[in-house]
């Protein structure tokens, strides 16, 4: 009977342990789900999926993930404001929306706010520079609409969703810069009612007024009276800045047509009406149904209704306009009201053309003065006739050889294969990215001047930030370059071939429409020329040191060009300005443009459409356009003589007659004192040895007969091998350069 009772006992024991573990997790688990469906924080830890939401205090604004109207699969993390309406006030990810039902906002322990989900890489909302004690850090989602960041025990505010607006200015927000962080506040419209990324709009604080004093911050904000109300301005896609609450536009820049002043639109400068439009033409909206006879389409989903009344307002047998797409992208055009159906009913909209309706006698009066004026330039007009349609035709012309030109040469240079598009041409750069005309925009502020780094023959380069973080160059082609398409595509193709630590890094390219723009790895310190012509400050900087590791990274670079690479390539442009410099000074080469691949049989080829830059060319190939890997070694020459005297090489004059740098050098040689030819900043804290070896090489890369030059595998044997050099005697360069021979003096007549 003892041992029934003891079994008994244990039995007892294990059930109410089994039973005690299940209710706790029962309840612990109801518990955290009714903790994160009920609060408006989130710790180290907590994370916020599609099913769950934060929602302030007084429930004034929720933050959760919102599907995509378009693509149920997809979603935004979205802040709404919780009044009469549920007005969407805020998106965290409206360039790249998440998976919905993987989609998380988490908050680690390392301090790092972010969005992940299994499409996409993870969007980086905040992470901490510097370790710290995240017992300290909340998320917290404010009554004001503002989720913030914060470190509670030293009070500070880490990030906060104000800093970062999107389409909307909620009370307290602020449009402006901070002159000190370099933060701008501005709102960006969207593409359309259902498509949520950056459209054709944007509204900041205007800059043509002056600073006052040394304010860190210049900024526009508003409150309001009642704290309670929700009071939403929204920049829409059409234009429209609207206040939400009173259901009224605050400013209209849909009515603004670049002239005519208002409902609050300022004039454009140089802006001019078409001849067929009036300054009170405007377009109302209707219901109608037009004859298909009557309309065109524009298959464009990146067009919002903004884009379509442009087109239609600048195209004079347009009356009218609206969307494609569902979706309020795309553009139907009409240009003809005949067959034109105006009906009262109906669920799609058309935006119909409205003439204003100006008094005849004085349109009348108009016509009369105009036609006198034309009637007496007639007679001018007349004379010039004969001489601008022969204007034209050599235009024409001229632009007929050099298309055919460019032609010939995009053949001859064996890279692309007949028929291939530019994706074809790129099927192999798997690491390459295409990127999206909206997401270079915003990396470089809408190509803002603060964000512009230089101008080239390309076209303007502009520093950028990718929503990775990653700092890069955005080299766009200019409308009005000399350069086109062959260069553009020349380079693409090209340098996504090469990897070395002495070329410059392409990271993608994005075309859009006629835009066309590569991106690179940012360098901090810019080009070798920004430091060493530009400024005799900076020219202090680069001591011998620094100028003789740069020599040889050029030379590497170029060494890697001519032999290790896949093919044979000619840089043909190698100057000052396509070297850039890393943050450690490192060179890289740059602007493959009018680059040329050989194959390894290849040695030379000939072209005439001569490019480059004068003062590098080597004589063979501006004369007479031969080129081979040793015009390379020509222009390297001229740049080694140029970083090691300071000067440009067509900017130098001697006292007695005009010689270019490398002229001067050559009798510098010749006389034995070719020392003098150092930059005196140097303040001879340099390596006479190695100035010697490097003149010595740059004479004989700059001889007149390319077989007389060295090869790059010669020059970086000349350069690194420490041997005495004698400046006074006077032979040939032979064919190859041991390790311990002894260089000589280049040919007279370089």
């Amino acid at each position: 009977m003892v041992h029934c009772s003891e079994k008994g006992k244990t039995q007892l024991f294990l059930l109410f342990t089994y039973t005690s573990l299940w209710w706790w997790w029962c309840t612990g688990t109801s518990i955290n789900v009714r903790a994160a469906e009920n609060t408006d924080s989130m710790k180290p830890g907590d994370k916020l999926n599609a099913i769950s939401k934060l929602c302030s205090k007084q429930h004034s604004y929720c933050m959760s993930f919102d599907h995509d109207p378009d693509r149920e699969n997809l979603t935004y993390l979205s802040i709404f404001g919780e009044g009469r309406d549920t007005w969407l006030v805020w998106i965290a990810n409206r360039n790249q929306p998440a998976d919905k039902n993987s989609a998380v906002l988490s908050l680690d322990y390392s301090g790092v706010l972010k969005i992940e989900s299994k499409i996409g890489e993870p969007i980086i909302l905040y992470s901490s520079p510097q370790p710290f004690n995240n017992s300290t850090i909340v998320a917290t989602l404010l009554d004001t609409g503002n989720f913030v960041l914060k470190d509670i025990q030293k009070n500070i505010v880490l990030w906060q969703s104000f800093d970062h607006p999107t389409d909307s200015l909620l009370p307290r927000m602020k449009l402006g810069v901070n002159h000190k962080t370099g933060q701008n506040w501005s709102l960006l419209s969207r593409i359309s009612d259902t498509i949520h990324a950056p459209g054709p709009f944007r509204l900041e604080l205007g800059t043509q007024h002056k600073r006052i004093g040394h304010q860190n911050e210049e900024y526009f904000s508003y409150t309001t009276q009642n704290e309670d109300s929700l009071t939403v301005w929204t920049l829409l896609e059409t234009g429209q800045l609207i206040d939400r609450e009173a259901s009224d536009h605050i400013g209209r820049a849909d009515m603004c047509y670049g002239y005519n002043t208002n409902d609050g639109c300022q004039k454009w400068g140089d802006a001019e009406i078409p001849t067929c439009r009036n300054p009170g033409d405007k377009f109302d909206s209707k219901i109608v149904y037009p004859n298909e006879k009557i309309e065109y389409h524009i298959l464009n989903s990146s067009y919002g209704i903004s884009d379509c009344q442009d087109m239609c307002w600048r195209n004079c047998s347009c009356f009218g306009f609206g969307n494609l797409y569902s979706n309020g992208t795309g553009c139907v055009i009409l240009v003809s009201t005949e067959g034109l159906n105006i009906a009262g009913s109906g669920d799609y909209k058309y935006y119909i053309l409205v003439k204003n309706n100006t008094d005849h006698k004085e349109i009348k009066l108009i016509l009369i003065c105009v036609g006198i004026g034309t009637f007496l330039l007639i007679i001018g007009l007349s004379i010039l006739f004969q001489a601008l349609r022969k204007r034209k035709y050599l235009l024409q012309e001229r632009k007929r050889i050099r298309t055919q030109i460019e032609i010939q040469d995009l053949e001859g240079s064996r890279q692309y294969s007949d028929g291939d598009d530019l994706e074809g041409d790129l099927s192999n750069a798997d690491d390459l990215k295409v990127f999206s005309y909206s997401s270079i925009l915003v990396a470089t502020n809408g190509f803002s001047s603060e964000n512009k780094l230089g101008q080239g023959g390309f076209g303007p380069v502009f520093k950028g930030i990718l929503p990775s973080g990653q700092e890069v160059a955005v080299k766009k082609l200019s409308k009005t370059s000399g350069q086109g398409m062959i260069e553009f595509r020349n380079e693409l193709t090209l340098i996504c071939k090469l990897q070395h630590t002495n070329l410059v890094q392409l990271i993608g390219h994005c075309i859009h429409e006629r835009e066309r723009m590569l991106i690179y790895e940012y360098m901090p310190n810019r080009s070798l020329d920004f430091f060493l012509f530009e400024d005799s400050t900076r020219r202090k900087l680069l001591d011998w040191n620094k100028r003789f590791s740069i020599i040889e990274g050029i030379a590497q670079g170029l060494l890697y060009l001519h032999k290790y690479s896949r093919l044979r390539i000619i840089h043909r442009d190698l100057k000052a300005s396509n070297i850039l410099l890393d943050e450690n000074m490192n060179p890289k080469i740059s602007d493959f443009g009018v680059a040329r691949m050989f194959t390894k049989q290849e040695t030379e080829a000939n072209t005439n459409r001569i490019v480059g830059t004068y003062g590098y060319m080597s004589p063979e190939y501006a004369m007479e356009g031969v080129f081979s890997t040793k015009s390379d070694v020509y222009s390297f020459g001229v740049l080694l003589l140029e970083i090691i005297n300071g000067k440009k090489n067509n900017s130098f004059y001697s006292e007695d007659r005009p010689l270019n740098l490398v002229g001067h050098a050559w009798e510098l040689w010749k006389e034995g004192v070719v020392l003098e030819l150092v930059d005196p900043l140097l303040n001879e804290s340099f390596s006479e040895d190695e100035v010697l070896r490097c003149v010595h090489a740059g004479l004989l890369c700059v001889e007149e007969n390319a077989d007389d030059r060295p090869t790059m595998c010669n020059v970086i044997s000349m350069l690194t091998n420490k041997i005495k050099v004698d400046v006074f005697e006077e032979d040939t360069y032979g064919e190859e350069v041991g390790a311990d021979s002894t260089y000589e003096n280049p040919h007279s007549h370089v």
